[in-house]
């Protein structure tokens, strides 16, 4: 015959923490307004580069392109770590 599966004298029960899937620590202050900077600047870069026909914002050519993307690159990079 089987045998019912109760919990017997003793034995403890399975408890799952409370805490699982809440932060641990709070953002740092200074991500959400560098992420914000950054996600503003990065197209703002480039709308000036095209606006001037590639005389501002440095006399680099088209590499003007590649720094307006990494300000958003980077941008995103912050924002991924935020809780």
């Amino acid at each position: 015959m089987a045998k019912s599966k109760k919990k017997q004298d003793g034995q403890q029960v399975y408890k799952a923490p409370r805490n699982i899937g809440k932060p641990e620590s709070e953002n740092p202050k200074w991500l959400l307004p560098t992420a914000i900077t950054l996600l503003c600047l990065g197209p703002a870069w480039i709308v000036v580069y095209y606006i001037t026909k590639a005389q501002w914002p440095l006399p680099i050519g088209d590499l003007n392109l590649l720094v307006g993307f990494v300000f958003m690159g980077a941008a995103m990079l912050l924002l991924t770590r935020w809780k």
